[in-house]
């Protein structure tokens, strides 16, 4: 598996490389996940439309294809969470923002606290980064980050 992250093409053509480079906001040169999160805030306010059933199901459903979406990515270009790839980041900020009311407070506090979260991934996020590999791995850490997210925008919303 190759490392470099200089050498790597993706394919935004490719429907799994397209979501899983989060429509291409992964490919900002600098900070991807933070962009990631930005793109995702369009579709969250989508996602707020729905019944809180219907939300979870929804993230659910998304949390396990991304298991297979940002695996088959990573394997198509051979680095293991290139940091393009940013449909886990999509995913924890849906976590985040479950059943909390809607405002630009709100997404502004969730977008913040579920960054913070993924960039110093506190135990046990980190170990879990570390430990597991390909689709899973990928995920899980994105969406234990935006479970302790949640837990503390549970607390304040």
């Amino acid at each position: 598996m190759k490392h470099s992250h200089s050498k790597v093409t993706f394919d935004l053509k490719q429907p799994i490389q397209f979501l899983a480079l989060g429509f291409g906001s992964g490919l900002a040169p600098k900070a991807p996940g933070t962009f990631g999160t930005l793109a995702a805030i369009p579709l969250f306010f989508l996602l707020a439309l729905l019944t809180p059933l219907l939300y979870l199901i929804t993230v659910v459903v998304m949390s396990i294809a991304g298991i297979y979406i940002c695996g088959k990515a990573a394997d198509d270009v051979g680095v293991h969470d290139h940091p393009a790839i940013v449909w886990d980041e999509f995913v924890g900020f849906f976590i985040t923002m479950f059943m909390v009311p809607v405002s630009w407070q709100s997404v502004l506090v969730g977008f913040l606290l579920f960054r913070l979260f993924d960039i110093l991934k506190p135990w046990p996020i980190s170990f879990i980064d570390k430990k597991v590999s390909g689709g899973l791995g990928i995920m899980f850490d994105d969406i234990l980050a935006g479970v302790f997210a949640l837990i503390i925008m549970q607390l304040i919303f």
